[in-house]
């Protein structure tokens, strides 16, 4: 069987299951609570086409690993003697694999996280700048806790766009050196990268990080300081944040105080 769907450049193939292989360049962590859900209901009329990539002499799994783990529990011993109707694509690169898995999951439930990984795999230039501007920042973009670990990627790439890759690396860099990683969240980050790019060259980065970690009560002050601001003013936790970062620096500071958030 070999109908040709001409507008995806693939064909309906018959594949041997045990000669496929799932693409960590396309696919996300197996979950295996999905794949248990995924059995307790399982209807082989309603599994869907799979969709392969034969590369090096094996059918790669771009889209549905979650159906083929649970297709083989369902079959049981000799699954591996089994082949299923696939959607087939012939000699694409891993690289190409993981455009596949974006575009495919585009209009899906798929983490931002998830996203953006594969597009750095894929070589999207912005993606791959945000993850060379935190590496120069010394951190690693990654899900898992660690130190040095930020998973914010939707900020990340907020900022990015907003403002340019030397202001992320600078602002990833003034947080993480103040609060370490209590402080590589969402809001925090943001609020920072709002300062470093108001205030840009009136900020002394160095004096910045030794007053922010001297803060009594650390990130934890910080952000309850921009929640009352929140509660007073009605903006958002970001801008919040960026407001109660500026009190904070100009708190006992001698000399000529950096000009308030509230007045641009």
């Amino acid at each position: 069987m070999a109908n040709t769907i001409s507008s995806l450049h693939s064909t309906i193939k018959s594949v041997p299951l045990a000669k496929m292989r799932v693409s960590t360049a396309a696919q996300r962590v197996l979950k295996p609570a999905r794949v248990l859900e995924l059995t307790s209901i399982f209807d082989l009329e309603q599994l869907g086409y799979l969709v392969v990539n034969f590369r090096d002499g094996w059918w790669w799994i771009v889209d549905g690993q979650h159906r083929f783990e649970a297709l083989k529990r369902w079959l049981g011993y000799g699954w591996e003697k089994q082949s299923l109707d696939c959607r087939a694509y012939d000699g694409k690169s891993e690289q190409d694999e993981a455009k596949m898995f974006l575009r495919l999951n585009n209009a899906l439930a798929v983490s931002a996280f998830d996203k953006f990984k594969r597009a750095v795999f894929a070589g999207y230039s912005d993606e791959r700048s945000v993850e060379k501007a935190a590496d120069k920042a010394g951190l690693k973009i990654a899900r898992e806790k660690g130190d040095g670990h930020v998973s914010a990627v939707t900020t990340l790439m907020k900022i990015y766009k907003r403002s340019d890759a030397k202001t992320l690396t600078r602002s990833l860099a003034l947080v993480y050196q103040s609060f370490g990683d209590p402080g590589l969240s969402n809001n925090i980050i943001d609020g920072i990268a709002r300062v470093c790019e108001r205030y840009n060259g009136a900020l002394d980065d160095t004096e910045a990080i030794e007053r922010l970690q001297s803060l009594r009560g650390g990130v934890g002050a910080l952000t309850t300081r921009a929640m009352l601001l929140r509660k007073q003013t009605g903006i958002s936790i970001p801008e919040c944040i960026a407001a109660a970062t500026i009190d904070a620096l100009n708190t006992k500071r001698g000399g000529k105080k950096l000009p308030s958030w509230w007045k641009e």
